[in-house]
């Protein structure tokens, strides 16, 4: 139609007029050009004249769903539908469609691989890490309904310093079985051992200094006040871990040069060496072991698990080095290997390909001095690795690694892996914080995973056995389970990855609004509807749509239809925080509906067929938005 018009009323002017949006208000119509604004640009008039001259040579015979076209706002031609027939057909599509309604696939699939979590096996995963697993999981649902061949990855970060202080503390206590949950267990050991370690180190820093005939007090107190602050977190640890404290400090005392101890086994691993490969595998598949638990609970799961060392063993690291010695841009400092990244990015033209900005890029140690590489330099060799089974490839890492992410590009480019470099996706995120507490993993002060998990399927246990007293027990344990994990998953999804989350148990749990129950509660009212009314064999005559005529039926209507365009910009520009925002709306739309229109009981049977077909459709979109966000829909709340 508008094509069309514009042909009769400006022939011979070209302008692109397929771009068309979504108005702000569903009373403003459905859809709305721009066109009169770049039209106007050319021809010297204003747009509103332009819009009226267009819509004065629209032709509406031919159309069916076109109701009426409408010169509005400052310029803008907004289309409104002819609405029982678009009623029908949205519903009709769903009815036709079932439970893969709004999955709208692509039509060029890509292999593309989801790497998200790969947090380091030293401790358990916490309420930070949940977030890279949540939105992870996430990600790969979208791009997988999306029609994409997906695989899920986690990297095992086994190489380096962490894992060798943890690898070391669990040989003191002679490689002992885990007590209680695995991940725990080495969560404990790590943080025991470092605080140990430093609380050492502090202590003869001090008194080399004390001694130093050049004394300065400043740097003295500042040490000393570290030294207090750790002397704190030792008491904490003895307290929650007495037993594992008290043998693994005996046991490090014993050592002259525990630094140099670590040292070796950093080494060893990554040289492949049997002594150091055993004991550090040992510990790291015991941490895997609680991670596998955890995330089993809350419906994660990975279709690989690479093993960075592998990488190393292999070659792959070492020939990674080699080639980008051979572009130029690394030089030798004080023993270690430097990328020139900055040099790299000028003379490669690579500042706006990259999106880098405008701001000088540090160099990258690729190589330490003692020989051994460091994370970035294992991350090269490992997406390249990844881009032998994959077209794209989406890595969840937090906003902090930034820099080290443009590092692996600048990289990637310099290796001749251009198109590589350009579809590697890093998808960053902030931070999640909890009021009152203070995370450190290096001084054992997490909220852990599981405890949050537990914590929300208790409080969610409690609301359901409040607003659901009739239901058996063991149902509703089943439905807690689900409300309360869906809960957490919800709370880490719904804000913009570029926010942090302020995880709060009032926000987190309200059945009242923008939350994962407020949703399943919505999903489980429509269900509740359709099992009535078949238990009840009502009968199910032809739909009237002109029936639902009401501003909450038309919205319901409209939300329904644009759920396949919100699923497609959500996977297409990865925002998984988007379907969280829609599902609320709609739940909340839902909701105003049922609590003023009847269904079962409307007041003729073409009615209560249309309305039972908005019902279903409901239930089906809310039960596909919770999928997409890893989330249970039950049927009884």
């Amino acid at each position: 139609m508008l094509r069309d018009a514009l042909a009769e009323s400006y022939p011979g002017v070209t302008v692109d007029w397929s771009r068309l949006e979504t108005p702000p208000s569903h009373e403003l119509g459905l859809l709305a050009s721009p066109v009169s604004f770049e039209l106007a640009r050319h021809l010297g008039e204003s747009p509103r004249d332009v819009a009226n001259k267009t819509v004065s040579s629209m032709r509406f015979g031919n159309t069916r769903l076109v109701e009426e076209a409408r010169a509005e706002g400052p310029g803008y031609i907004n289309f409104y539908p002819r609405y029982s027939l678009f009623a029908k057909h949205t519903l009709v599509s769903v009815e036709e469609c079932g439970e893969g309604y709004g999955f709208v696939p692509v039509e060029a699939p890509e292999r593309i691989i989801v790497e998200h979590t790969s947090a380091n096996p030293i401790r358990p995963l916490h309420i930070g890490t949940a977030r890279n697993s949540v939105i992870g999981d996430s990600l790969a649902r979208l791009l997988e309904k999306r029609g994409h061949r997906v695989r899920r990855h986690f990297y095992i970060d086994d190489t380096g310093r962490q894992t060798a202080l943890v690898a070391y503390g669990y040989s003191k206590l002679s490689c002992p079985q885990p007590e209680g949950k695995p991940d725990h267990f080495v969560g404990a050991i790590y943080a025991i051992t470092n605080c140990v370690l430093e609380v050492r180190r502090l202590k003869k820093l001090i008194e080399w200094k004390e001694s130093s005939p050049e004394r300065d007090e400043a740097g003295l107190q500042k040490l000393k006040a570290s030294l207090d602050d750790w002397i704190g977190v030792a008491q904490e640890l003895s307290q929650r871990y007495p037993e594992i404290f008290s043998t693994l400090s005996k046991a490090l005392a014993e050592d002259e040069d525990p630094e140099e101890e670590v040292n070796k086994l950093i080494r060893g691993y990554e040289t492949g060496e049997d002594w150091a490969k055993k004991l550090v595998r040992q510990v790291v598949e015991i941490c895997l072991e609680g991670f596998r638990e955890t995330l089993s609970k809350a419906g994660i799961f990975f279709d690989s698990w690479d093993w960075e060392s592998e990488l190393v063993w292999s070659g792959r690291v070492s020939r990674v080095v080699d080639e980008l010695r051979r572009t130029g841009f690394v030089k030798s400092v004080n023993g270690a290997l430097e990328l020139d990244a900055e040099a790299a990015v000028e003379e490669l033209g690579l500042r706006q390909l990259l999106g880098l900005g405008e701001s000088e890029i540090p160099p990258l140690t690729l190589v330490r001095s003692d020989g051994t590489t460091l994370y970035t330099t294992r991350d090269i060799a490992y997406s390249l690795l990844k881009f032998e089974q994959a077209d794209r490839v989406i890595s969840i890492i937090g906003i902090e690694q930034t820099l080290a992410q443009q590092h692996l590009r600048i990289a990637l480019c310099l290796l001749g892996k251009r198109d590589e470099a350009l579809k590697y996706v890093h998808f960053g995120y902030e931070l999640v914080k909890m009021k009152g507490v203070k995370m450190s993993g290096r001084r054992g002060r997490y909220v852990t995973f599981d405890e949050v998990m537990e914590e929300a399927v208790k409080r969610a246990y409690e609301e359901v056995s409040v607003k659901s007293p009739q239901l058996p027990e063991e149902e509703r344990r089943k439905i807690a389970e689900k409300v309360g994990i869906g809960a957490v998953k919800y709370a880490l999804i719904s804000v913009d990855p570029s926010k942090p989350v302020v995880f709060s148990w009032e926000r987190v749990l309200d059945f009242e609004q923008n939350s994962a129950p407020f949703v399943q509660y919505a999903h489980a009212r429509a269900c509740n509807i359709l099992k009535k009314a078949e238990e009840l064999g009502v009968e199910r005559g032809d739909p009237d749509f002109e029936k639902l005529s009401s501003p909450i039926e038309r919205e319901l209507v409209f939300d329904v239809a644009r759920f396949p365009e919100v699923f497609i910009d959500s996977a297409d520009n990865l925002k998984p925080s988007q379907i969280a925002d829609f599902a609320n709306s709609f739940a909340a739309k839902f909701n105003s509906f049922y609590t003023s229109f009847p269904v079962i009981r409307a007041e003729d049977v073409g009615t209560r067929s249309a309305r039972l077909a908005l019902v279903n459709a409901v239930r089906i979109v809310l039960k596909n938005c919770l999928y997409l966000m890893g989330i249970d829909a039950p049927t009884r709340m």
